[in-house]
């Protein structure tokens, strides 16, 4: 520790250490963006021990490049260095880089290849200006990396494991209920609903241009017809109790006015209805969050985008990342004439969810 005026030179030296590896996080983020992005990784996926000119013949890229994109993976611990020049993706490598569609640990989908200058700048003036940017003003590059990072626990534990856990719902999805998904972002939820529930309707509300442009897409591509899409908040749901079932996954604490929305799925939902709501694990007390290992990229992703958004709008409510915890999320939902809040542990990592009805 430091004395006074006096620098300890081990603290300064433990300090910079840690800054630093910051950069190096930075780094190590490009190259799984990269390996992402080239199909690296499910190239290695299985493959056991490969030389970078094995994996040059496989992928048709250039040797050298590989070579030194492996080496760093290595360095940083992804894959397993096998001397002299062999390199091995594990199976849980695999399970976190590599397999997207049936891994609840995928992982690689976060990396879309960090922030652009332009969204720094202008993240730099809301700390001036006290106003943040709208996913919409995030641009594309934000709604593909929201639906890259949280659709595979939708796509995998939706339908098999979360909606059989409430109580009543699979049955009426089953004979045919009318479903709302309010912040539907590019869809995800929408489309593992609609296919395993062909009887039932779906609408999709969300204010985003990009995301919708995407979610119609896919639909499109599946010839999904039991699925309309609004770009729209959720304060245009309709005023008379239409719905069955509602969702809100990651989107409350994002949003400027979420007592707005609140009240409006409230009126929106029918009297046997229920609503699942998906959002960030966290306490109230900062103290009490400090030992997530995760916290500051949890801040970080409030910073450029969370609460950004939910400060977007002069009198915005900025909650946040963390700002939707439990406590308050009951308190603001009984707020809006709910009476039932039921918290349910589904063992994702990141997040709880909550079973409310009137």
């Amino acid at each position: 520790m430091s004395q006074g005026n006096i620098l300890d030179p081990e603290a300064l030296r433990e300090y910079s250490f840690r800054v630093w590896n910051f950069k190096q996080g930075e780094m190590v983020s490009l190259m799984i963006h990269l390996g992402d992005r080239l199909g690296l990784y499910q190239v290695l996926a299985g493959a056991g021990p490969v030389t970078p000119a094995e994996l040059a013949a496989k992928t048709g890229l250039q040797e050298r490049w590989l070579l030194e994109w492996l080496r760093g993976q290595a360095a940083a611990q992804l894959v397993d260095y096998h001397a002299p020049d062999r390199f091995e993706l594990t199976l849980a490598g695999a399970a976190v880089l590599a397999d997207e569609e049936g891994s609840l640990a995928f992982a690689a989908g976060a990396f879309t290849g960090g922030t652009p200058p332009e969204t720094a700048d202008r993240l730099a003036e809301a700390f001036r200006s006290g106003i943040g940017l709208s996913y919409e003003e995030l641009g594309p590059n934000a709604a593909h990396r929201t639906d890259r990072m949280l659709g595979t626990w939708v796509r995998l534990a939706l339908v098999p494991q979360i909606i059989p856990a409430l109580d009543g719902v699979h049955e009426k999805l089953e004979q045919g209920a009318t479903v709302a998904d309010v912040g539907c972002g590019a869809g995800t939820a929408l489309v593992a609903m609609a296919e395993a529930y062909p009887k039932s309707k779906f609408v999709g509300y969300d204010p985003n241009t990009h995301a919708i442009e995407r979610a119609q897409q896919v639909l499109d591509e599946k010839g999904l017809s039991n699925v309309e899409l609004h770009i729209a908040g959720g304060e245009a749901l309709p005023s008379e109790a239409t719905f069955d079932f509602l969702i809100t996954f990651d989107c409350i604490h994002d949003m400027p006015h979420p007592e707005r929305v609140i009240t409006s799925i409230r009126n929106a939902i029918a009297p046997d209805g229920t609503w699942l709501i998906k959002d960030i694990r966290s306490h109230p007390r900062f103290e009490d969050n400090l030992s997530h290992p995760l916290l500051a990229m949890f801040y970080g992703f409030s910073v450029s985008a969370c609460m950004s958004s939910a400060l977007s709008e002069p009198d915005g409510a900025g909650l946040g990342t963390l700002g939707f915890n439990p406590e308050v999320a009951e308190k603001m939902v009984r707020e809006a004439g709910f009476t039932s809040f039921i918290p349910h542990d589904f063992d994702d990592p990141a997040n709880l969810y909550y079973e409310v009805r009137p």
